[in-house]
């Protein structure tokens, strides 16, 4: 007869089993980063703050090698010398000293005071002085593109911000040993080229992790460095009258950021996450959290936008979790629908914006009014400008803000052209061109914030780099424009900015917009913001 099972022998059975089944994981919970950090980390405490003041610290930098052409390639005084007065050259000194006899006259403070001095590009070589100008903006139009790219790779925010400032002190060194013109131009290029990517760089790691509603504040905010950085040049410049000593002295900030603050700054968490590296940001994350005074719960874990939608993953904790790369390039943003008119119309408008921007910078060698006290004064006049913007921001919204602002600057720049040069009406041509820095220095710190917030992670930095390009081709074109002195200059300043506003009529507005992952989160969300 067969054995019949006991009903201890049955108890047995069901705990060994129970005994030696794998026990359930808890449920991890998938959240995106501005959500983590709107519930759990904070959106700008005190860990932001920090991160945000060292990283933004680079835009300075930039101004630095940015700005040094308008001192180092200036034309100086020039005054007859002994023996000539009553001649020819006192007749031209209320002129120019074009067809004056060799000999005739001088310049004050000596051949080496500037570019323009020492390698005599006046007259008809005048041209020489807008043309490397524009070699320079056109070495940050590569720059953008080549460092927007890596920095959306594999070399990350934090790796490509480190290779440019290392280059801008290299390259800013040696330009000031240039033994001629050519030298001195293609080194120009060069620092061009590393100076591309510094803000590009900057911008994206200081803001990326900043919660949503605070992002806009935060990124309106870096231009103070940057307009910072030109108040100091001026007034460092009034005290080095040599070209090539400026030239060293303008590089050792990138020498000394290099060693002091680099050390101390963190890679984005967003770029670790498109990355795949999912313990990497999470560790970011805590370490927002914890310097802000918070505590990330357990049971959380970061997940792309495209992820989200399945808010659990059942049997994975957070050690064991991986995320594979997500990539994506300009083509993408091209291919799909929604981003790539906003690609098209970021790009136009910052070159617009960008041919003022710059040739108002550089025209105050132009206005024949003290050239330090009109930088200094234009650079002051940038801030209140980022003040307002950055309150008007999230009440008005981007779009109104951009087409008022590139209005603004564009009136008085029209305003401007048709004034004269002489007399009492050259310092109103100059409050023309500082009010229309005030507009346009509102709208180029605007950009960056739209623009980075009309595109997701994957291509941020790529699109932004577009964009960037696109206002270096702006700057090459401006001082061109700016060596032909006059009124031309103001009345193609004024155009461009009224162009520049009509085309932002047609941009979305993102004010209060997740910032999106992916370009299938971006694609989902227009559709749900054209459902509702």
């Amino acid at each position: 007869m067969p054995k019949s099972t006991s009903k201890s022998d049955s108890g047995n059975h069901d705990l060994t089993a129970a005994l030696l089944s794998p026990a359930k994981k808890p449920a991890v919970e998938k959240m995106g980063i501005d959500d983590m950090l709107q519930k759990y980390a904070g959106e700008f405490g005190s860990w932001q703050l920090r991160h945000f003041v060292l990283t933004s610290l680079a835009w300075a930098l930039e101004a630095f090698h940015t700005m040094v052409m308008i001192f180092a390639d200036r034309e100086p005084a020039w005054r007859c010398t002994q023996g000539q007065a009553g001649s020819s050259c006192s007749y031209s000194m209320s002129k120019d000293m074009c067809g004056l006899e060799p000999g005739s006259w001088e310049w004050v403070g000596g051949s080496g005071s500037s570019t323009v001095a020492e390698w005599s590009l006046i007259c008809k070589d005048k041209y020489l002085i807008g043309l490397v100008q524009s070699t320079f903006f056109a070495g940050c139009m590569v720059g953008a593109g080549v460092f927007g790219h890596l920095s959306d790779s594999f070399l990350g925010r934090k790796g490509s911000l480190t290779v440019v400032c290392i280059l801008n002190a290299v390259f800013g060194c040696l330009t000031a040993l240039s033994p001629n013109y050519w030298v001195y131009i293609a080194l120009r290029f060069l620092t061009g080229f590393s100076t591309g990517g510094v803000g590009l760089c900057a911008f994206v790691l200081a803001t990326e992790p900043v919660g949503p509603t605070k992002r806009g504040a935060a990124g309106m905010s870096t231009f103070y460095f940057f307009s910072s950085g030109i108040a100091i040049l001026a007034s460092v410049a009034s005290l080095f009258q040599s070209w090539r000593v400026l030239y060293v002295v303008s590089s050792v900030p990138s020498i000394l950021f290099l060693l002091m603050v680099i050390p101390f700054i963190p890679e984005s968490p967003r770029w670790y996450l498109i990355r795949g590296k999912t313990n990497q940001a999470m560790k970011i994350m805590r370490n927002i959290a914890q310097g802000n005074g918070k505590h990330l719960p357990d049971g959380i874990i970061l997940a792309l936008d495209e992820d989200i939608n399945d808010k659990t993953s059942n049997g994975l904790d957070e050690k064991e979790s991986t995320t594979e790369a997500v990539t994506g390039n300009l083509i993408d943003v091209i291919r799909s629908p929604v981003t790539r008119m906003r690609l098209f119309l970021s790009i136009a408008i910052n070159f617009l914006c960008a041919v003022v921007y710059y040739g108002l910078s550089l025209n105050v060698v132009n206005l024949k009014t003290n050239l330090y006290l009109n930088v200094l004064l234009n650079a002051v006049a940038e801030m209140p400008a980022f003040t307002l913007t950055a309150i008007l921001l999230d009440r008005f919204g981007r779009r109104p803000l951009a087409i008022g602002t590139l209005w603004f600057s564009g009136l008085f720049c029209l305003v401007g052209s048709v004034v004269k040069n002489y007399g009492v009406w050259k310092v109103v041509r100059m409050v023309c061109g500082v009010f229309g820095i005030f507009g346009v220095a509102g709208t180029y710190n605007l950009l960056f914030i739209y623009t980075t917030e009309l595109f997701p992670t994957v291509v941020r930095n790529a699109a932004l780099g577009s964009a960037t390009q696109a206002g270096q081709m702006g700057a090459i074109l401006a001082p061109l424009v700016v060596v032909l002195g006059g009124g031309f200059p103001f009345a193609v300043f004024g155009v461009c900015g009224l162009l520049g506003g009509w085309l932002a009529f047609y941009l979305p507005e993102t004010l209060y917009q997740p910032l999106y992952d992916t370009m299938a989160g971006i694609e989902d969300g227009a559709n749900v913001w054209r459902e509702t």
